[in-house]
């Protein structure tokens, strides 16, 4: 490990030495990279980033699943550096609100594989003394949670990739990165204070620097710099009979959004309640111009002065000590994104370059090892969609859109955020041709990748009464399962299965692929044969090669050589940063992103036919436009394009069009289908009930880099003749037994122990009857990936992978659900739909 020579060539080169960079430096090595450079502006082993002054406490629980198994792992890592002290962690509440959400927290806990349980008053006090329990309610108990030392596992990361390179890691610190070289939309080489150096792969991992690093080639990471305010008092007198850093749980106050642990002798009290405090980043200091360090500016006093006071009210004996006095006061600089997830992956516009930003000391170590995976073997071991940097690609990038959601999102890091909680600022953003008419009938917007998107319509709110009866017990009557839902989805859900519905925009991503190479191509992306008819449409998996979901998608063939892909709208910049970097330089491909300029109207239910006949100039009977085929038709005056298939599992068709004529194009379908009562119908329909009742996937949800089509059920392709990606895995997971089958269950009974009826919303732990969570071989817990109302099957309904034992259809097991287990039974076991199973009524 030199740096007394500074290079003009690596292989790797990674821009920031805090414990991102070190991770993955040394996970690279361990992957075979075997020339890299690790640099930093600052010193070593503190360069001056958040690594430095963080209150490095890894609580592993979290309700996603993704942030959840990387602390886990992360957890692993420093205990395998010895630099990992297991001291517990304790949630403590002071509201009811707030003791309903710790149950969240244990249902979270089963469902990721980490032990968690709640805790009486009387036991938070047996084990942290000094906590003031005359105001607490209960807390929640982590006994895997503890503190690192980042610095010092930095140095073991450094000294291991070291090792594994023979000599062939390089670290520089004191370098500032002037400028990123790029040709042909390519890295070539990163010019530093010490000289230029030609490089085959770059990585940002520079912290709250990386936009402003990502900004030197042209690209960009969107996060910004926040504050989160921290005090160190001491000495507190009552730790002086402990030896060691710290010898009782980290405590989380989570009403007041704040933590207190121990430091040795100090407290260190932390705090997320005051409100958000965002820098620029050009206005953080140097490392010359600052005190302490450049995330280390002075505390704003009047920010702290409510946080002061709730930490003396939750642990008076400590702050009240005589002894004691502040020793320490920092407003602390982080990263904040605009969902509050991580910024990892290639930066598609530069072929070679990499993020890896916005990763917190917890979850650090298994992000470098993933990132490292990613980058020498196409996927990692844990799945990473929820952190994708191209997941803002096109909209999400702007200062203010990242400001004005970090600024929201702060105040939700300790707060109680629903499953299906809607982000509020920078909204409207990217709205269809159809959003005027939408608003003007009551649309109740969600949002997806920046598209606005109805999830339902309060002018159908009269269908809740005229389907009173059929509703009966579906309805939500508690206001957490109720919440951010209504129960019109479930009367425009009836109307359609009745009549016939119109829903759009669904936000897709679209993407035109041409050229002579261009079969080829397609054929080693996807699991399906894609060298069908022109006017043939063919749904696929796209996989890793491990065999794992990278996404799902439908192509249509509209010329010899020309296809289009539609993928989900929340998939789009992932999606089209995957295929992009799959295409070869002599390969004659060319994609074209008709995302912006093509909006999409579906029209489906047992009336569809009728309506768009109507108003076609084209024949539309079964016979001449058959279903999963393509064609272009006229509706009144728009040239449009369709295809017949189905999300919601109805006979009708996606009709595609300009952006300019969907306004044009949503009023002729209205109109046309007023004879026939046609309605709008929300993405509440089109994404959950109507899917649920058909068993159909989702990607982030089912469909995940660690399951495969195998399990998912969707091995309907076979294995064509044609090679593509992850098509040896693929193989043999049809040859070899599942560990887990994708099943479809039903709630046989929704009363809770209190007598109220309760609804899963997903994510939910799935029991034995003895109330074990049940595990598969491979390690991987049973839990609800997604939950809905079928109202045409009068159910509520959950999707799960189950080991074989418990994939049968009748098998009897339980949901936990907020303390509480409800039986349910397995309906499905496969993808077969549980409405229409022979798809009638879409090949109607």
């Amino acid at each position: 490990m030199s740096d007394d020579e500074f290079p003009e060539h690596a292989g790797t080169v990674i821009i920031g030495a805090g414990i991102v960079g070190n991770s993955l430096a040394y996970h690279l090595a361990m992957q075979g990279r075997d020339d890299i450079l690790l640099t930093d502006k600052g010193p070593l082993p503190d360069p001056g980033g958040s690594t430095g002054h963080a209150s490095n406490f890894l609580m592993p629980v979290e309700h996603s699943k993704e942030i959840t198994h990387l602390t886990q792992r992360s957890i692993e890592q420093y205990e395998d550096m010895d630099t990992f002290t297991n001291s517990g962690g304790l949630e403590v509440v002071r509201t009811d609100e707030r003791m309903e959400e710790l149950k969240r927290r244990v249902q979270s806990a089963k469902s990721w594989g980490e032990e968690g349980r709640l805790l009486s008053v009387e036991e938070i006090e047996e084990m942290v003394p000094y906590i003031n329990t005359d105001i607490i309610e209960g807390g929640f108990y982590s006994p895997g949670a503890g503190t690192c030392d980042p610095l010092r596992a930095g140095e073991v990361m450094r000294a291991r990739a070291d090792d594994a390179t023979d000599g062939g890691l390089t670290v520089s610190p004191n370098t500032e990165v002037l400028d990123m070289h790029v040709e042909n939309g390519e890295i070539q080489a990163v010019e530093t204070d010490r000289g230029t150096v030609e490089a085959d792969e770059v990585v940002i991992a520079a912290g709250l620097w990386s936009p402003k690093i990502a900004e030197m080639a042209d690209v960009e990471i969107p996060l910004t710099p926040a504050v989160h305010q921290m005090v160190s008092v001491g000495p507190i007198s009552f730790f002086e009979d402990y030896e060691g850093e710290i010898s009782f749980p980290v405590v989380r106050d989570m009403d007041t959004q704040m933590y207190e642990r121990q430091h040795g002798n100090d407290l260190e009290v932390g705090s997320y309640q005051h409100r958000p405090i965002l820098w620029d980043v050009d206005d953080v200091p140097s490392i010359e111009e600052s005190p302490l360090s450049p995330t280390q500016p002075p505390l704003t006093d009047d920010a702290f002065e409510q946080s002061m006071e709730d930490a003396l009210e939750i642990v008076p004996e400590l702050l009240d000590d005589p002894q004691a006095g502040v020793r320490h006061e920092i407003d602390g600089l982080l990263s904040v994104t605009p969902d509050g997830m991580p910024l990892l992956g290639p930066l598609q516009d530069v072929d070679g370059l990499w993020s890896c930003a916005a990763v917190w000391i917890k979850e650090a170590p298994a992000i470098g090892e993933a990132v490292a995976q990613w980058m020498t073997q196409g996927w990692s071991e844990i799945d990473l969609h929820g952190s994708d940097v191209n997941r803002f690609y096109q909209y999400g990038n702007s200062e203010e859109f990242v400001k004005n959601r970090a600024h929201e999102g702060f105040q939700k890091i300790y707060g109680i955020v629903h499953p299906a909680e809607q982000w509020q600022s920078s909204r409207p953003l990217r709205t269809s041709p159809f959003y005027s008419r939408q608003d003007d009938l009551g649309a109740r917007f969600f949002e997806a990748a920046g598209w606005e998107r109805p999830q339902w319509f309060e002018s159908n709110d009269d269908l809740v009464r005229t389907y009173n009866a059929e509703l009966d017990g579906l309805l939500r009557g508690n206001e957490w399962d109720s919440r951010w839902w209504s129960p019109i989805i479930l009367g425009e859900h009836l109307h359609m299965r009745d009549h016939v519905g119109m829903i759009g925009d669904m936000g897709f991503g679209k993407f035109d692929f041409v050229g002579s190479d261009v079969v080829d191509y397609l054929e080693t992306m996807a699991v399906g044969r894609v060298d069908v008819d022109v006017g043939k449409t063919v749904y696929t998996p796209i996989l890793a090669e491990n065999g794992g979901f990278v996404s799902d998608l439908t192509m249509a063939r509209l010329g010899p050589e020309h296809y289009r892909v539609i993928t989900g709208g929340a998939a789009a910049g992932a999606d089209r940063a995957w295929f992009g970097s799959h295409i070869s330089d002599d390969a004659d491909v060319t994609m074209i992103d008709r995302t912006e300029s093509l909006c999409t109207l579906g029209v489906w239910g047992p009336d569809a036919r009728e309506v768009v006949q109507s108003a076609t100039e084209e024949d539309m009977s079964h016979e001449a436009f058959p279903p999963y085929t393509a064609q272009e038709i006229t509706v009144g005056e728009v040239d449009a394009w369709a295809m017949r298939l189905s999300y919601v599992g109805e006979l009708g068709w996606e009709i595609y069009a300009p952006m300019g004529q969907g306004q044009r194009l949503w009023d002729t379908i209205a109109e046309a289908g007023e004879a026939y009562d046609i309605r709008p119908v929300g993405m509440g329909v089109y994404g959950t009930t109507g899917r649920m009742e058909k068993g159909y996937r989702l990607h982030g949800h089912e469909l995940e880099l660690e399951y495969t089509p195998a399990e998912a059920g969707l091995t309907f392709h076979g294995v064509k003749d044609a090679d593509f990606i992850g098509k040896e895995a693929y193989a043999e997971a049809i040859e070899e037994e599942n560990a887990a089958t994708l099943c479809t269950l039903s709630v046989d009974d929704h009363t809770s122990e209190s007598g109220e009826r309760r609804f899963m919303l997903g994510n939910e732990p799935i029991l034995d009857e003895s109330g074990e969570v049940i595990v598969d071989d491979h390690g991987r817990e049973s839990y609800v990936t997604s939950a809905g109302t079928g109202p045409s099957v009068g159910k509520h309904l959950l999707m799960a992978y189950l080991p074989p034992e418990y994939a049968q259809k009748g098998q009897h097991l339980q949901v936990e659900y907020m303390g509480d287990q409800y039986p349910v039974t397995v309906e499905v076991a496969g993808s077969r739909p549980l409405f229409d199973p022979e798809n009638e009524r879409i090949r109607s």
